[in-house]
């Protein structure tokens, strides 16, 4: 009897074991890293275009060419799912949904759950926006992107890019809050000249 119960327990020791090796392999191929921007406004002011508006993001990065709330939704908050179209003829887009949501300390989670035209894998995509009040009249927008590509080798060599079109989109949402000018692929390289990195 103690022999069998020995041989369980080692076994269940060998399977943990191993697919902790697994999950740590699998690990290696997830790409993680942040960017952040200090805006010149209030962290109220910036939440509400990130945040609140979600299925508008459009209006706040130039390389999204439309977006809108799916399943009815008008605002953000948990569950508020959005398509973003990257080209006029909708067959470059993702969709994402905001799977945790918290309007007293202005972050959210976003998970990106399907895909045309871009190769990332959703099982492993999302991404965390954060806004922390500096002082009245400044915040800072941080956002962290936890991503896998499909083929998953494509990610590090595409991370740079990520990385750029990111701070891209925090520069465009800093000039959005502060004008209410909508940005986008047209007029963006302009509206950069504006800022500083």
């Amino acid at each position: 009897m103690m022999k069998s119960i020995f041989k369980i327990g080692l076994s269940l020791i060998l399977i943990a074991f191993s697919t902790q090796i697994f999950a740590q392999k699998k690990d290696k191929k997830v790409i993680e890293f942040s960017v952040e921007r200090i805006i010149n406004a209030p962290v109220e002011d910036v939440w509400r275009v990130v945040g609140e508006d979600f299925g508008a993001i459009a209006n706040s990065h130039p390389k999204i060419v439309s977006s809108e709330y799916n399943q009815g939704h008008i605002t953000g908050g948990v569950n508020a799912s959005r398509r973003c179209n990257f080209n006029e003829e909708g067959t470059k887009y993702l969709e994402e949904k905001q799977i945790e949501f918290d309007a007293v300390n202005h972050t959210f989670k976003v998970k990106i759950y399907h895909t045309d035209g871009i190769p990332l894998n959703t099982d492993y995509t999302y991404g965390i926006y954060k806004v922390e009040k500096i002082s009245e009249k400044q915040s800072k927008l941080k956002m962290t992107m936890i991503l896998r590509t499909k083929p998953a080798f494509l990610g590090w060599i595409a991370k740079g890019q990520f990385k750029k079109d990111i701070a891209d989109y925090l520069l465009a949402v800093e000039h959005h809050v502060l004008t209410g000018e909508i940005v986008n692929k047209e007029n963006f390289k302009e509206i950069k000249k504006k800022y500083k990195g």
